[in-house]
């Protein structure tokens, strides 16, 4: 590759129109993203399918976890998939990514549940979660180079931007979907069997994008080198078995990509489930508001690509980081003022604090669902306040001190267990909760965010400025990938950078930042892990990563 800024050719010669390259390898991702997240968006009730078992707190964790598995595999699809794209080709890798895909997503809306069929059912889910990832690592970097191949060298950034609306315009279809279900059958019948109906359409889904994947052929970079006979023949030996290549793999993940993944999480998943899991907002409600900033905010990908073409990529993706690690706390702070203002009234007005001796007082995160949090006064109090997603303050009490729950004015003795009977333990917990309760509700904290409370213009405005962060981020990143890394092993290179950081960094953070939430009792500081991560990325970014928008990619 070489940087000949203004003397690059103004176009590659592809083989057939560029607007249906585009078309087909956008069309053809947006249904694997819709198929992918599906599952983020039912965490709730599919940790209610698969995960009954196991106590409420854990439970959400572990739906989460699920989902963060089929980010864990990404990287080694990546690995897997890019190498046969580099030795095979770009458009028939990806045709098996699909494949993939599309029928173990189908497979998922036939699952039994926990209740028909015990621990398997968990197990099954997280196999098919595991497929899933496998696929997409295989697909996004095929899609993205393989468009990239076909680009005037001058809209690299431009036409590339259309496979990164592919991911948020997937979850936009996911959420029109079962925004229209819910409404078609109703909440009780989508809770006990509607939600399999998205996983069940996404086999119509599969032959469409394959039909439409049929169309195209190869690229013509790929077919260029495979006719001078240059293509790599141990692309993943090139591609990280020599310092000269890894190091910008390395750079790409940790100075581009691993912030760009945060924030993308942060923006779209995390808000979802902070508004749900902490805002108390109907499940529905809090997907027609989030639909709807996708929908304002979408645009913004084409218009950041195109930028890129004309100002760079670092500089958006770093200003991206950059906004996103400095505004996070005060947005989401004033998302919940918006969403559910009384709640957010009576935090303020009535602060929880839980006063305990720390020595009793356990990590309220059991990633084995075995822990039931009631063997100390200090869990018995943490525990229902985690479940209930109330932020809360600590105070430490001489040891030895049963554990308190202060709600305002008022005080909550929790019980001592240790002195306690099974059956008595049980019952005094279930009084201490009932009793605690009635003081929250006396406190003014409502139990559910009121419909009527929402100020859905606030909501939304805070939403779309989270998507905008995204789409910074996002949209210049493939180019950027893509222009890295030398011909003969991009589709292996740009994967694995892509998909550790889109499936590590990003993927396990809703799962981290609950995990962060719950361990704390302060309901922001799941907020820390994106902004710590989006901020290293804008200091080793502007460190070392270059510049890469006047590159020719042929070579």
């Amino acid at each position: 590759m070489t940087d000949r800024a203004e003397t690059l050719p103004k176009h590659h010669r592809a083989g057939q129109s560029e607007k249906l390259v585009i078309t087909a390898s956008s069309l053809g991702t947006v249904f694997e993203w819709y198929d992918f997240y599906l599952y983020g968006l039912l965490a709730s009730i599919i940790s209610a399918q698969f995960f009954s078992g196991v106590n409420e707190t854990t439970g959400f964790i572990f739906a989460l976890a699920a989902f963060a598995a089929g980010f864990a595999v990404r990287p080694f699809g990546a690995i897997l998939f890019g190498r046969i794209g580099d030795l095979v080709g770009r458009k028939n890798t990806f045709l098996v990514t699909m494949g993939l895909m599309g029928l173990s997503t189908f497979a998922v809306g036939l699952l039994p549940s926990y209740a028909s069929i015990g621990v398997a059912a968990p197990v099954m889910l997280v196999l098919l979660r595991l497929l899933q990832g496998l696929a997409l690592g295989g697909e996004y970097g095929g899609a993205a180079t393989y468009v990239a191949e076909h680009a005037p060298n001058h809209r690299r950034g431009l036409y590339t931007s259309f496979i990164q609306t592919t991911a948020t315009l997937g979850l936009f279809a996911a959420l029109l979907v079962v925004i229209g279900i819910r409404t078609l059958i109703g909440e009780e019948a989508f809770a006990a069997w509607g939600w399999r109906l998205p996983f069940l359409i996404s086999l119509g889904l599969l032959a469409v994008s394959l039909w439409i994947r049929l169309q195209l052929e190869e690229s013509p970079v790929f077919k260029r080198m495979k006719a001078e006979g240059t293509t790599s023949k141990a692309p993943l030996t090139e591609a990280f078995g020599r310092w000269s290549n890894l190091r910008w793999v390395l750079i790409a993940l940790m100075g581009a990509v691993a912030g760009q993944a945060v924030v993308w999480y942060a923006g779209q998943f995390y808000a979802l489930f902070f508004l749900e899991r902490m805002m108390k907002v109907d499940g529905a409600t809090a997907n027609i508001l989030i639909a709807i900033a996708l929908a304002i905010g979408t645009p913004a990908f084409i218009l950041f690509g195109w930028l890129s073409d004309k100002i760079g990529r670092k500089p958006i993706i770093l200003a991206g980081c950059a906004l996103a690690a400095l505004t996070y706390f005060p947005l989401f702070q004033a998302l919940a003022s918006a969403a559910n203002p009384a709640l957010t009234e009576a935090q303020a007005r009535a602060a929880i604090t839980v006063i305990a001796d720390p020595a009793e007082c356990s990590l309220q995160f059991d990633p084995i669902g075995r822990n039931r949090f009631d063997r100390t006064s200090c869990d018995i109090a943490k525990s229902w306040l985690a479940r209930a997603g109330l932020s809360y303050a600590n105070e430490a009490a001489p040891a030895g001190t049963t554990a308190a729950v202060r709600i305002g004015a008022a005080t909550l003795a929790a019980p001592a267990p240790a002195a306690l009977a099974p059956e008595a333990r049980q019952a005094a917990i279930a009084e201490f909760q009932a009793a605690g309760q009635a003081a929250l509700t006396a406190a003014g904290y409502p139990a559910a965010a009121d419909p009527d409370a929402i100020d859905r213009p606030m909501v939304v405005l805070i939403l779309v400025i989270l998507v905008l962060y995204v789409t910074m981020v996002y949209g210049p990143i493939a180019a950027l990938l893509v222009e890295l890394f030398p011909a003969r092993i991009r589709y292996t290179s740009m994967s694995l950078p892509y998909h550790i950081g889109n499936g590590w960094f990003g993927g396990f953070l809703p799962t981290t930042a609950f995990a962060i939430v719950a361990a704390t009792g302060n309901i922001y500081d799941g907020l820390w892990y994106p902004v710590i991560i989006a901020g290293a990325t804008v200091v080793i970014g502007a460190l070392f990563l270059p510049e890469t928008r006047t590159r020719d990619i042929d070579s």
